[in-house]
C-alpha cells in the first residue's frame, strides 16, 4: 500500500485549508505558459482539471476551452441548447461565468440552473439525454464545471456531447489542440461578453435540473419499496452538488432519509483527511469518510457522494465503508436478478475485481470488459445492450427498469439509491450479500499502488504490446493473457493487464504525476496479493527498458 500520512482520517485543521481569496485571484491573475505542458488544457478521463495556483486552471483555460467547444459544436453541426452545470469547488464559480461569457458572445443557447443552485453530473446527463428523445437534429450537450473529488484547490471542466457521456477522445482532443493554439496565440480570437449580457442573452435560459431529475427517479429505482420498508438513511453530500438534492428526493418522495451535513463550505473545513494527508471528497475512501462511518450505527445505510455526485459511497452497520468493487458485484449480482433486462450485458473496467466476472458467469450473463474511462459504456447504455457500467473507482449507472437509458455518466445519488432499495427488497443490507458472494465465490484481496516513472517510461507503459512481456509467470503461477488491448471492445488500454488462474494485475501510466498505477488481485490472500504486486513491478520495469 502506498504510505498512508499520519492524520488520515483525522478532522482537517485551519492550516490544511485553502486560501479561497488567494485561489480566485490566482484564477485571474496566472497566466498559463502555453509552452509548459504542465499549463496547458489537457482532457484526460474526465475532462481538463488543475489549480488555479499552479496556472493548470485559469481563465485562460477556461475562455480558450468555452471557444473551443464553441467552435466543436459548430463544425458537428450541433445546434441545440447546452446544459451548464456547476459544482462546489471555489473555481466552479468563477470558471461557470467565464463559460457563460463566451457560449452567449458565440450566441449558443445555454441552459443554466433555474435555482442558481449546484449541479450534479449525473443531472446534467440525464437533462441532455431527455431533452435528445427522439430528436434526429437540434441536439443538446453539456458542460459540468467540476474536478470530481478532488482537492478544494482545484477546478475542473467536462464536456458531455450529444450522447450524455465524457466526451471520447476524439472529440476531447480536438477540443483540447484548438484550446492550445488559442492559448498560444495570446486568445486574440475568443469572442467574449460581460456576464450581464451574458445572462441578459436571449440565447440564455434555465432549466430545473433538481425537479426533472427527482420527478424521475422512480422509473429506474423501486423508491415505493424503500418507503413501504422504512429504510432509515443517512446522507451525506460531502458538502457537493447533492446537497440540495437529497433533501428534496426525501421530502418528494416520502422517504425516512436525512441529510447528515446540509453544509457547502469551499475550504470542507468539515471533512477528514484522506490517505496522504489531503482535503479530498472521495466517498470511497474510509479516511475521507470517517466523520459519516462514526454516524452508521444510527441508519440502516450511510451513504455519501463526491463533490459532483458522480461517484459512491456506501456504508453499513454490519460491514462499514463498502469497497466500491464489492458493492458493484452486489449491485449487478441484485438489478440481473430483479430487473426484467433478458439479454443486456454486463460492463466493468479492466481494473474492476474479478468477483464480477463470477458474478456474471453466475447469471449466464455476457461480460463486456473495457478500459478505464465511463466513456466506454455510453454505446452499450444508449442502445440497451449493456444494462449496467460501472468502475472500481465507485462510478456506474444502469438502465431504467423498463430497459431504457436513464444516463450515461455515472451517478452516485443512483448507485446510493439502489442500496436502500436492496436493503428494503431482500431485508439484507449489501455487506451481508457480499459476505454471501464471498461465501462462494472465494475472498479476493485488491489494492492499488503507485510506482515511479518518468514521462518517456509512461509514454513506453502507453503503448507496450504483449510481446515486449517476457515473463511467463507471476507469483508462483502460469500466466494466461497479456493484454493491452480490453476483451469487451479491442480499444487500447493504455498499459498492460496480465492474469492468471487466480490473480491478474494492470499498470497504466498516471495523466497527472510521474507515477504508474497498478491495480492488483488475487484470491489467494494478502500475502498473495503483495507477491503479485512485487512481480508486477519487475514485469513492467523489465518491460520499460530500452
Amino acid at each position: 500500500m502506498n504510505d498512508v500520512h499520519a492524520r488520515a482520517g483525522q478532522p482537517a485543521e485551519p492550516a490544511d485549508l485553502v486560501d479561497l481569496a488567494k485561489l480566485v485571484t490566482a484564477y485571474y491573475s496566472l497566466h498559463p505558459s502555453p509552452d509548459e505542458p504542465s499549463q496547458q488544457v489537457a482532457f484526460g478521463t474526465s475532462g481538463h482539471r488543475g489549480s488555479s495556483l499552479t496556472a493548470s486552471f485559469n481563465e485562460d483555460h477556461i475562455v480558450a476551452t468555452s471557444s473551443a467547444i464553441c467552435e466543436y459544436r459548430s463544425s458537428a453541426g450541433i445546434d441545440g441548447p447546452l446544459f451548464l452545470g456547476r459544482d462546489t469547488h471555489a473555481l466552479s464559480e468563477p470558471a461557470w461565468v467565464s463559460a457563460l461569457e463566451v457560449f452567449a458572445a458565440y450566441g449558443v443557447r445555454v441552459l443554466v440552473d433555474a435555482r442558481d443552485r449546484y449541479t450534479p453530473t449525473p443531472a446534467v446527463s440525464l437533462a441532455i439525454l431527455t431533452y435528445n428523445r427522439d430528436r434526429s437534429s437540434g441536439l443538446a450537450d453539456g458542460v459540468v464545471v467540476t474536478p470530481s473529488h478532488n482537492p478544494p484547490s482545484d477546478g475542473g471542466f467536462k464536456y458531455n456531447p450529444p450522447n450524455g457521456g465524457p466526451a471520447d477522445t476524439d472529440i476531447t482532443r480536438v477540443i483540447q489542440d484548438r484550446a492550445n493554439e488559442l492559448l498560444r496565440s495570446g486568445l486574440s480570437a475568443i469572442r467574449r461578453v460581460p456576464l450581464a449580457a451574458a445572462l441578459a442573452a436571449d440565447t440564455t435560459g434555465k432549466h430545473d435540473y433538481l425537479a426533472e431529475y427527482v420527478g424521475a427517479l422512480p422509473t429506474v429505482v423501486d423508491l415505493g419499496a424503500i418507503r413501504s420498508a422504512g429504510v432509515r438513511i443517512g446522507a451525506d453530500p460531502l458538502g457537493g452538488a447533492s446537497v440540495d438534492y437529497w433533501g428534496e428526493i426525501a421530502s418528494h418522495h416520502r422517504l425516512e432519509l436525512g441529510v447528515v451535513n446540509p453544509l457547502v463550505d469551499a475550504t470542507w473545513r468539515f471533512m477528514t483527511l484522506d490517505w496522504d494527508g489531503k482535503i479530498r471528497m472521495d466517498c470511497s475512501s474510509p479516511y475521507a469518510m470517517a466523520s459519516l462511518i462514526s454516524k452508521a450505527s444510527s441508519y440502516d445505510l450511510a451513504t455519501g457522494n463526491d463533490a459532483d455526485a458522480d461517484r459512491h459511497g456506501i456504508v453499513t452497520p454490519d460491514g462499514g465503508l463498502m469497497n466500491p468493487n464489492h458493492y458493484l458485484a452486489v449491485a449487478i449480482a441484485y438489478l440481473y436478478g430483479h430487473r426484467d433486462w433478458p439479454t443486456a450485458a454486463i460492463g466493468k473496467t479492466l481494473v474492476s475485481s474479478s468477483m464480477i466476472d463470477l458474478v456474471a458467469t453466475d447469471l449466464g450473463r455476457t461480460l463486456v470488459e473495457v478500459p478505464v474511462g465511463f466513456k466506454w459504456f455510453v454505446p452499450g447504455l444508449l442502445d440497451g445492450s449493456i444494462a449496467f457500467g460501472g468502475e472500481e473507482s465507485a462510478g456506474a449507472s444502469f438502465l431504467r427498469r423498463d430497459g431504457s437509458v436513464w444516463t450515461t455518466d455515472k451517478d452516485g445519488l443512483l448507485l446510493c439509491l439502489l442500496a436502500a432499495e436492496i436493503q428494503a427488497v431482500t431485508g439484507k443490507s449489501p455487506s451481508s450479500h457480499y459476505a454471501e458472494l464471498e461465501s462462494r465465490f472465494g475472498s479476493p484481496s485488491y489494492a492499488r499502488i503507485d510506482a515511479p516513472a518518468t514521462r518517456e517510461q509512461k509514454a513506453v507503459l502507453a503503448k507496450l504490446t504483449p510481446s515486449q512481456v517476457s515473463a511467463t509467470s507471476l507469483a508462483g503461477d502460469p500466466i494466461t493473457a497479456k493484454l493491452t488491448s480490453a476483451p469487451g471492445n479491442d480499444a487500447p488500454i493504455g498499459g498492460l493487464k496480465v492474469t492468471t488462474e487466480s490473480a491478474w494485475f494492470a499498470a497504466r501510466p498516471s495523466g497527472t504525476e510521474d507515477v504508474y498505477k497498478i491495480y492488483a488481485e488475487s484470491f489467494k490472500g494478502p500475502d498473495h496479493l503483495a507477491e503479485v504486486q512485487a512481480e508486477a513491478r519487475t514485469v513492467v520495469s523489465a518491460a520499460l527498458q530500452p
